[in-house]
């Protein structure tokens, strides 16, 4: 038994609506025949799948990052706008790219669902002049020869883009124009010299990882130009084989998810930088995508992907570990301002389609509640009697906390909207909290699964949303968290 105090009067910090964001890239099925498909009888004048739009209009997403991701290191803009465009072949994924998809039908999507537009540049074969030129495309009024494309192309107000990332994991071998500790930070800086002057509205990131050598280059040579670093992490890797943990070991590696985000935020204060750049985990995942790198085939290399559409794979544990994170990002919100789920449709996406509609992964039900459910504000918490379970033997044996909770506050109505996460297997856990007299009302919102592996697929629903009202006696609340499940406890 857990006893749960919460502090309302204790305020931690506001939570940035944006740490519900989500990544879109040109790979596989995530922009064609996800939320692209001309010519589906589910999909509007435009191409957009409307069963898609409607699913992304529920979970109110704040912001949606594009076109990627790798594929963005060898991408020119100016090729996906218009209406004479070339395909070409992806040098990233190793497939023809049509560019039907492109700015403007990315703007469009994005006002469509509500979100804001978040461009990331090519800074893998591309130039700073190029990134300029697409800032002057999207955000200038008439000026230039791109403003005046833009218009011609039939939009004659400017899209008004604010976020945009100075590319894609250029620290990685594995990226097309991949930059080394010395070159980065200078290339970046001259990159935001010309975005800047373009329009000194916009904020900027720039890619980076958790480590202090890389940031030492990028943030005394760029430091002042920008105001968000990018951090990537998926933490159960696919391997050659696609063979994906279970899910105890997945909850293993919910001790990993906190980490990057520390040091990180402290490499900024050690630099002087905390509070004055955030962090944008702006790629997360619990699983990696799956893409082996053959040399051989094209065939070999692509074929696979298909695997990462296997509904099954996709169960209660990556519903707890997605939680988890979005825990550790509200108690990290004074620095962690956006995080974006990678990606959103199809691959290891929180919406599945396919050609009569869509199902709705674990991951789904865990973004509609925390973006229904939780408040603004977080505020201090504490759990005793938290025990723990253990995943592993001998030296590798893995202590993993069972309860992972948030406790937030509603400014609109002052309620308390505390997420308790149960991440043991089998067990549920019995949580006790004072609520004085202060609150009448409890409800318990729950993410649950018929059992730990549950998934949704076509014709298969055991992931699912359920409410249960809680009954206060006395001056405490006593109740149950189902094992493997992710809950909002609202108190009114």
């Amino acid at each position: 038994m857990a006893k749960m105090e919460l502090n309302a009067h204790r305020e931690i910090g506001k939570r940035d609506k944006k740490i519900f964001g989500q990544f879109i890239e040109h790979f596989h099925r995530q922009i064609y025949g996800g939320i692209y498909e001309p010519g589906s009888a589910l999909s509007d004048s435009r191409g957009f799948r409307k069963d898609v739009l409607d699913a992304l209009k529920n979970i109110e997403v704040p912001v949606v990052r594009w076109p990627g991701g790798c594929f963005v290191s060898a991408y020119n803009w100016k090729d996906g706008v218009g209406k004479n465009r070339v395909p070409y072949f992806d040098k990233a994924w190793r497939v023809e790219e049509s560019n039907e998809f492109g700015t403007d039908e990315f703007m469009e999507y994005c006002r469509e669902i509500g979100a804001e537009p978040y461009i990331c540049t090519n800074a893998g074969t591309g130039t700073p002049e190029e990134m300029s030129d697409w800032v002057e495309y999207c955000n200038l009024e008439s000026e230039g020869k791109w403003a005046k494309l833009r218009i011609e192309n039939g939009y004659k107000e400017p899209f008004k883009v604010k976020y945009w990332s100075i590319g894609n994991e250029n620290y990685g071998h594995w990226e097309m124009g991949a930059k080394e500790i010395g070159e980065w930070g200078s290339f970046v800086r001259e990159s935001a010299k010309m975005m800047k002057r373009v329009d000194p509205t916009i904020e900027l990131l720039a890619a980076s990882i958790p480590d202090l050598d890389w940031n030492i280059d990028l943030l005394r040579k760029a430091g002042k130009y920008l105001d968000w670093i990018s951090i990537h992490d998926y933490w159960d890797k696919p391997g050659i084989n696609n063979e994906l943990s279970n899910y105890e070991y997945c909850m293993a590696k919910t001790v990993h998810i906190e980490p990057p985000i520390v040091r990180t935020k402290s490499i900024l204060e050690s630099l002087g930088y905390l509070g004055k750049i955030r962090i944008a985990f702006d790629e997360w995942n619990l699983r990696g995508w799956y893409h082996p790198h053959v040399d051989s085939k094209t065939e070999d290399c692509v074929t696979p992907r298909d695997k990462n559409d296997d509904n099954s794979t996709y169960t209660m544990a990556d519903a707890v570990f997605s939680a988890s994170v979005l825990n550790a990002c509200h108690r990290h919100c004074d620095v962690v301002g956006m995080a974006n789920f990678a990606p959103t449709v199809n691959t290891r996406g929180a919406v599945f389609t396919n050609p009569e509609g869509i199902v709705l992964r674990s991951t789904y039900h865990v973004f509609a509640l925390y973006t229904q459910q939780l408040g603004d504000v977080v505020i201090d918490s504490w759990l005793g009697d938290n025990r723990s379970f253990t995943v592993g033997e001998g030296d590798a044996a893995v202590q993993v906390p069972t309860l992972d909770i948030v406790a937030t506050k509603r400014t609109e109505d002052a309620s308390l909207r505390t997420a308790i996460v149960n991440r043991h297997p089998e067990q549920p856990e019995t949580i006790i909290v004072p609520v004085g007299g202060s609150y009448t009302q409890a409800t318990l919102y729950s993410v649950v699964g018929d059992s730990k592996d549950a998934y949704n697929d076509v014709g298969i629903n055991q992931v699912r949303t359920v409410r249960r009202p809680l009954a206060i006696e006395g001056q405490q609340l006593q109740f149950d968290v189902e094992p493997h499940s992710v809950n909002v406890l609202v108190l009114a």
